[in-house]
């Protein structure tokens, strides 16, 4: 039975990688150091602040690491006033209400940046549950935060999919045994299926995902009919 779809937010529900990057490159410069979008993609694209600041800033006090990562992101909200979601996401979101499914919002983002792109995107209220990185013993790609949204919304892993972009991100939801879409907007499809991910999409028009989808519902139809 499918109760569930579970959201990861930058990468996934919006394109916000390109925006990430471009802070990311100001905020080094001041330090001389030039990143380009391998760099990223490799060391810093899902990743969690302290860990990131600690391994291409490693001579940064705690305090001036956590000073660095807070302007980068009050940077990233100053570049992104814009921001839209994916093709396809507002048609998702109407399917899991006429299907009665359960939401979750399952993110690495810092706390004000996933308020800023809720209220942005316009659906502050579209989840019932939000899961923030902070809120758990640790961060993806632990599955930590994709347990915590299980045991939020009182499902099992087989009763969730998980939609997620990057390589952290699939490994939290993989090692939570939560089925997982790679949702391929800033990385390589077949390197996400490598990771763990059963199929790869650029966004939420993908024919393959609304097949998988409606089969799925499909099954739940069948599964209610044989218990009446």
């Amino acid at each position: 039975m499918l109760a569930a779809i579970l959201f990861d937010l930058d990468g996934t529900i919006v394109n916000t990688d390109p925006i990430h990057y471009l802070a990311w490159q100001e905020m080094l410069l001041n330090y001389s150091i030039e990143i380009d979008e391998t760099f990223y993609q490799t060391r810093i694209s899902g990743g969690l602040n302290p860990e990131i600041v600690k391994d291409i800033l490693p001579q940064l006090s705690a305090a001036e690491g956590q000073k660095f990562a807070d302007e980068k992101e009050a940077l990233f909200r100053k570049l992104a006033p814009n921001l839209k979601p994916l093709n396809g996401f507002s048609e998702l979101l109407a399917w899991t209400d006429t299907h009665q499914l359960k939401r979750a919002l399952v993110t690495n983002a810092p706390r004000l940046n996933a308020e800023f792109m809720l209220e942005v995107l316009g659906i502050k209220e579209a989840f019932h549950t939000i899961v923030l990185a902070d809120d758990c013993i640790a961060g993806k790609p632990d599955p930590a935060p994709y347990q915590v949204a299980l045991n939020k919304l009182g499902i099992t892993a087989e009763e969730a999919i998980a939609l997620e972009d990057s390589p952290s991100g699939i490994r939290s939801a993989v090692s939570a045994d939560i089925r997982t879409i790679g949702i391929a907007s800033t990385h390589n499809p077949q390197a996400l299926q490598e990771i763990g991910a059963f199929m790869a999409i650029p966004d939420f028009t993908d024919l393959q995902l609304w097949t998988f989808l409606n089969s799925l519902i499909e099954k739940n139809s069948s599964a209610i009919a044989s218990n009446l």
